[in-house]
């Protein structure tokens, strides 16, 4: 049965969104073809009428799962991004989560076409942060940029270390405690106050 140009497109995002999942609980190396085209319900002779290979597939994943990730931050201010970002369920939810924190570092040992899709999908995740919320009219460009990297490093590095952690653990719960309330800490004392939400991840 020929398979229309629309289906082919709807079963492509499928895959990618399979794959983007898949790659975030499991990492890049953690899945291969074979499976992530069963577990997406295709046989695994189909993957190659949509890629080229499978690092095109991890970029393509990749740029899908991080523009996610900037589209549900649009419209947090700062404070509000640490308080979902920075959290037992986000840590938790890896499927769902920030593709940031699930796979920078399998990212820093990939080909560059993943790097490259990295790069954007953070800046475009800085951008969003910056522009997000009410940030303090006579504050420049440059101080705002700042300010959201250095909380976007230490809120991902948060993750990552309360991941590396044994599930339950003390330590892994002590971590993300300890290092948002420090970040908003600091935020405060910049901004006066703080704001809280719910909703980054899926």
């Amino acid at each position: 049965m020929r398979v229309t140009r629309a289906q082919a497109e709807q079963n492509r995002a499928h895959i990618v969104a399979t794959a983007a999942r898949l790659f975030r609980e499991r990492g890049y190396d953690g899945v291969g073809v074979a499976e992530l085209m069963g577990e997406a319900g295709f046989t695994h002779g189909g993957f190659y009428k949509h890629f080229r290979s499978k690092a095109d597939l991890m970029a393509e994943a990749s740029a899908s799962g991080l523009s996610q990730t900037a589209a549900r931050t649009e419209g947090l201010d700062i404070a509000e991004f640490v308080e979902s970002y920075v959290s037992r369920r986000h840590r938790d939810g890896r499927g769902g989560g920030c593709t940031i924190a699930a796979l920078s570092g399998d990212a820093a040992r990939q080909p560059e076409d993943v790097r490259t899709e990295f790069a954007a999908g953070i800046e475009s995740l800085t951008a969003a942060l910056q522009t997000g919320g009410n940030p303090p009219p006579d504050t420049d460009h440059r101080t705002a940029r700042a300010t959201v990297i250095d909380v976007l490093a230490h809120s991902v590095g948060a993750i990552m270390l309360s991941r590396a952690c044994q599930d339950g653990s003390p330590l892994a719960d002590e971590i993300l405690d300890v290092c948002r309330e420090a970040i908003l800490a600091s935020l405060a004392h910049g901004d006066g106050g703080r704001p809280t939400a719910e909703g980054l991840v899926s």
